[in-house]
Order: C-alpha cells, then sequence, then structure tokens
C-alpha cells in the first residue's frame, strides 16, 4: 500500500459557511408560545455567505490554498486552476514518483481532466466509490473548521472568513499532516476488513 520514496499529495476542495445553522431549531415552548419573540430566531436565508477552497498536501509539504471564486467548480476550472496551475508545477517539485490521490467528484474525473493528466504524465490513484474515511484531507477540514468556530470572535464576512481560512490553513503543523498521510495504509486495512466481514 505504501510506496518507498514516493510522496502521495491528497488533493481535494472543501465549502465553509459563516451561518452554522441547520435549518432547524429545537425549542421548548409552551402551549400558545409558538410565535413569541423568545421563540424566534432571525436566520440569513443564504447562510451569510461560504468560501469554496481547495488544497494539496504531501508528507513533505502544502500547497498554497486556492479560493475558488464564484463557489462552482466545474470541469474546466479544475483543470485550469488546479491542475494546470497548481497541480503540474507541484508534481514537479516534489519527486518522479508523485501519485495524486483525488476523490471521484465529477470535476476529478472529467473526461477533458483525466486527458489533461495522462498528457502531463500525472498518474492519479484509482479511487474507489463510496470509500469513506480515505482522502486524509477531509481530516484537515475538520481541524480547520474547529479551529475558525474556535477563535474568541468568529469571522463576520466572506473576506474575514477566507482570511481566517489561509491563515489557518498556513499554520497547520507539517507534523499533523504527516500523521493522517501515513494513517491511511490503516484506514484502508480498516475498510478492507469491514468490507469483508459485513
Amino acid at each position: 500500500m505504501e510506496r518507498q520514496k514516493q510522496d502521495n499529495p491528497q488533493k481535494d476542495e472543501s465549502r465553509f459557511t459563516l451561518s452554522t445553522c441547520d435549518r432547524r431549531e429545537r425549542v421548548w415552548r409552551r402551549r400558545g408560545e409558538r410565535y413569541a419573540a423568545c421563540n424566534i430566531i432571525q436566520h440569513d436565508r443564504f447562510g451569510g455567505g461560504s468560501v469554496m477552497v481547495w488544497g494539496g498536501i504531501s508528507l513533505e509539504g502544502r500547497t498554497d490554498l486556492h479560493v475558488i471564486a464564484n463557489g462552482t467548480l466545474t470541469a474546466v476550472r479544475y483543470q485550469d486552476e488546479i491542475l494546470r496551475a497548481i497541480v503540474r508545477p507541484y508534481a514537479g517539485a516534489v519527486s518522479p514518483g508523485f501519485l495524486l490521490v483525488q476523490d471521484n467528484a465529477w470535476p476529478h474525473v472529467a473526461r477533458v481532466c483525466r486527458q489533461f493528466l495522462d498528457e502531463e504524465g500525472i498518474d492519479a490513484i484509482d479511487w474507489p466509490s463510496r470509500s469513506p474515511d480515505l482522502n486524509t484531507i477531509d481530516h484537515l477540514w475538520d481541524v480547520m473548521y474547529r479551529c475558525i468556530r474556535c477563535r474568541q470572535v468568529p469571522p463576520q464576512t466572506v473576506q474575514e472568513l477566507t482570511d481566517a481560512l489561509i491563515q489557518v490553513w498556513e499554520e497547520i503543523p507539517q507534523d499533523t499532516i504527516r500523521r493522517l498521510i501515513r494513517s491511511m495504509p490503516r484506514h484502508c486495512r480498516d475498510i478492507l476488513y469491514y468490507i469483508e466481514y459485513s
């Protein structure tokens, strides 16, 4: 499962929102108090805004955090903004044994992106469908989410959220990233065990 002297970068994107509302409010109220002011909470219909980011990690480093403007990542944008602008130079700088790890999100597996990777000689791992817990960068997104929410003054605007995400990304210790990547063989064994015995 693990190759010698090979750096297997994990790549993925995630969306962070200003609002933590799940659109469900739990309220204990007495009969007849349904519309009492103490039982009504006002929400921004669109959640106050969000930021979609993309990042890549490897045993020895990480890419800069890329903010995906306008929040929609198409296959063409993924090819141009991420594969061409970030992955190709990173692959060249990391090692000749570069192996790209990404999930099966539509932009990642679109023909235009697969063709680009083939033409550039960038190998990508075959990603099994419905494979929870295999992309270790998802754990970093959770770390970042907790760091942002634990701030004494949480971000109030999209720009503040963007700045906070970039800062938190840069402050994550490389040892944390290494531990997550090195845990991947164990996660694979656990999933294979679960599949075999379920």
